[in-house]
């Protein structure tokens, strides 16, 4: 179901978090400021600094932890209190190089809850991220995994101000706004596996995409399936959520070319191009929008009327691929010619 949540703006986020003065441990205690955890890291060591800012959690049962779970579960919940739940380090790792490369001052995790016995991220010694320690049967409610044998940590994080879902009912939209560059756009077209999902915004970033527009029926990039798939691209990648209103406007402005991928000609059905270099090279200077269907209902009518459709040619007798395998050959085909390293 496509997000008609408000925008994760500093104004209408809800906070819930262990810098209010909800405690953690259930009962009411003295107010730990942002400001206040800010100032002490300046003036202690690292290691000090994670044992100051440290509380532990033993509950599964704990508030805070429900909370967490409740962000985990729920796409509304996420996108009213402007919070995400992103499991394992890596994933975490890879948002804070990110954020470190942008430069960004202002740091976009709210809170790291560590498996007791871990070690602080390096990344995060001389950061103000209130860190607080877990139990493995806390972790492995936070986690929604069997196993946490490979989790050693999860971290809140605030929705990034790249993803917009904008109202159906808004017609005028500023869409000069929603990408640095209009030159490459991954568009999807109701793709609801959010394993697929996630896996397309992780090619899209590896192969230099500009952003990713979501048509209706897709889920929410923020879904904890697409998080571990996307494995940090959600929060790195500029993502728009909106309809063909929307994205008319944009393909209007900048003079976008749209390709669909689509199975092999069927009779009956609009010419299909094969995906080629000579295709490649034709389209190199101008700005394009992929789009892709689901695997359950291939492109909706509206795509296939509006776009050039392109087939992958294949040499064994299967009908199509999965559509991030087919997406990932698209992206990396039709990706911009100064990242092309083949």
């Amino acid at each position: 179901m496509i997000l008609q949540s408000p925008l994760s703006t500093p104004q209408s986020k809800l906070h819930f978090s262990p810098h209010s003065n909800f405690n953690i441990n259930g009962s009411i205690k003295e107010r730990i400021s942002l400001k206040s955890l800010r100032a002490s890291s300046r003036s202690i060591s690292p290691s000090t600094a994670a044992i100051t800012t440290t509380t532990t959690i033993s509950s599964p049962s704990n508030q805070f932890i429900k909370h967490c779970l409740k962000l985990r579960q729920s796409s509304s919940y996420r996108h009213l209190h402007g919070s995400a739940v992103v499991v394992g380090l890596t994933p975490i790792r890879e948002i804070l190089r990110f954020q470190e490369l942008q430069e960004e001052r202002i740091s976009i995790i709210d809170c790291l809850l560590l498996l007791d016995g871990v070690e602080v991220p390096e990344e995060l010694y001389n950061s103000s991220v209130r860190i607080m320690r877990v139990s493995s049967i806390a972790m492995k409610k936070l986690s929604g995994l069997q196993s946490i044998d490979s989790i050693e940590a999860v971290a809140l994080m605030s929705i990034p101000s790249s993803f917009c879902s904008i109202d159906d009912n808004q017609e005028e939209a500023n869409c000069q706004s929603w990408f640095p560059s209009p030159h490459r756009i991954l568009v999807l077209d109701g793709i609801q596996d959010p394993g697929n999902l996630g896996t397309l915004l992780r090619s899209a970033m590896a192969f230099r995409w500009d952003g990713v527009f979501l048509l209706p029926g897709c889920c929410d990039p923020f879904n904890e399936k697409a998080l571990r798939a996307a494995r940090g691209a959600s929060f790195q990648l500029p993502i728009i959520s909106g309809n063909w209103v929307h994205l008319d406007a944009l393909r209007k402005i900048f003079q976008i070319k749209m390709l669909a991928g689509h199975p092999e000609n069927t009779e009956g059905e609009k010419r299909t191009s094969v995906l080629s270099h000579k295709l490649v090279s034709s389209l190199a200077d101008e700005h394009i929008c992929l789009v892709l269907g689901s695997e359950g209902h291939g492109l909706s009518e509206k795509s296939k009327s509006v776009c050039e459709l392109v087939s992958i040619q294949m040499a064994g007798m299967f009908e199509s691929l999965n559509v991030s395998v087919a997406g990932g050959i698209f992206l990396y085909m039709l990706q911009p010619k100064h990242q092309r390293v083949i």
